[in-house]
């Protein structure tokens, strides 16, 4: 059972929904989002949203590379 089953908060600055997700906090930093210092980072849906759309063009660039 993990964190996000046991009900921790997301971990973005000023937020206190609970997380739905749990990804590397270089990954969430990178997409724009603030988060506190650990190593990971838990998110709420609202803000998992905001990570997808900000990590959007970084996932398109990682399958160009790896298409040959």
């Amino acid at each position: 059972m993990g964190r996000v089953a046991k009900g921790v908060k997301c971990s973005v600055v000023g937020c206190d929904k609970e997380a739905v997700r749990s990804l590397p906090r270089d990954k969430v930093s990178a997409a724009g989002l603030k988060v506190n210092e650990s190593r990971r980072s838990y998110l709420c849906r609202d803000h998992y949203k905001e990570y997808k759309k900000g990590s959007k063009k970084d996932k398109l660039l990682e399958q160009w590379r790896y298409k040959g």
